[in-house]
């Protein structure tokens, strides 16, 4: 990459775009974040990459809706990572409206921001597993803490990309739909792009809720001392992956461009980082040396009992994989929230 170019990260104060533009930086690469800092607590990330990297990052306050900003953000850019999005199922079914605004029509901004420039800029844009929907086709069987598949190559590889589309929830189906604009700007326009359909990320400077970020909000809450509210039985499996596997991943997708323009792949932890709610709270108590109290709600809207990636696809290509254990990584995690704590008690005396 040369140095003296820009690198467009829309939604660069969210949790992974902070974590990608805090190694850009380090890098010695120019950042230019794109954020409207709507979320919670996201203000904390940008003035911590503002001191940590200075006049090497530019910042451009706005909406992914707004076709002027977009343009402007990406002028210049060498290339782009698309974030920016409403991440929540639970808000896309209060307002769909909105959830389609932001996360359909601002990829379309993006895209043709990308296909505008002189040289199409290359795009890598982070979508979802529930574009599978809530898998409810897939036989699993119940252990005493987790869902699990019968059938033992999907238990020992997880889904791949041949898994057939099947969006469910208004969340489900705009991030769904914007994933296949992003591969149909390849196809029709010849813009580099490549899709990840992400499982469950999780580390440093994530501020998570019940609606999304669910590793960091178990932490949060257990660190509050305060129920950690599960919704269903506690035995749905997700494969996580840390934050820092991830950014690895984004950086060889933009080194692996020409290679894996036009595709999709499913990125997560896979078989190895594959965990259950209820074994995630098991490692808390580890870390905590107290029991969390658990609170139980019903079954939400689309969720899957079991939804593991096979991340294989990409590592063939790029030589990628997941490095960093759950036991690791939720260790780490638990660290940076008890600083992120303390500093904020610090700057409130």
């Amino acid at each position: 990459m040369i140095r003296d170019t820009v690198t467009l990260i829309s939604g660069a104060a969210g949790f992974v775009g902070t974590n990608l533009a805090h190694r850009l930086l380090g890098d010695g690469e120019r950042v230019r974040v794109l954020d409207d800092l709507s979320r919670p607590g996201v203000e904390r990330n940008l003035e911590w990459l503002e001191r940590e990297h200075g006049g090497r990052l530019q910042v451009e306050v706005g909406d992914v809706c707004d076709t002027a900003i977009v343009t402007r953000a990406m002028s210049g850019a060498r290339s782009a990572y698309h974030f920016a999005a409403q991440v929540a199922v639970t808000t896309s079914l209060d307002d769909p409206r909105h959830d389609a605004s932001v996360n359909l029509l601002g990829t379309l901004n993006l895209l043709e921001a990308a296909r505008a420039a002189r040289t199409p800029v290359p795009l890598v844009f982070t979508s979802t597993n529930k574009v599978y929907g809530d898998l409810a086709d897939v036989a699993l069987r119940e252990t005493d803490d987790r869902h699990e598949p019968v059938d033992p190559e999907l238990c020992s590889c997880g889904i791949s990309e041949a898994r057939h589309l099947e969006f469910c929830t208004p969340y489900g189906c705009s991030k769904g739909a914007a994933d296949q604009y992003v591969l149909d700007w390849h196809k029709s326009f010849g813009v580099p792009t490549a899709v990840f359909r992400m499982s469950c990320i999780y580390g440093p400077h994530q501020f998570g809720n019940e609606d999304q970020g669910w590793v960091a909000h178990f932490l949060i809450s257990a660190l509050a001392g305060e129920p950690i509210t599960i919704y269903g039985d506690g035995k749905q499996v997700r494969d996580v992956l840390f934050v820092e596997d991830l950014v690895d991943a984004l950086v060889a997708a933009r080194q692996h461009m020409p290679a894996i323009a036009g595709s999709a792949f499913n990125i997560g932890g896979g078989p190895p980082n594959a965990v259950s709610l209820l074994e995630v709270t098991a490692l808390i108590e580890e870390l905590m040396g107290n029991e969390p109290e658990l609170a139980l709600g019903p079954w939400r809207k689309g969720d899957q009992r079991w939804y593991v990636s096979d991340p294989r696809a990409f590592g063939r290509v790029t030589g990628w994989r997941p490095t960093v254990s759950p036991r690791e990584g939720i260790a780490r995690l638990h660290e940076w929230l008890v600083e992120e704590q303390a500093q904020a008690v610090a700057e409130a005396a």
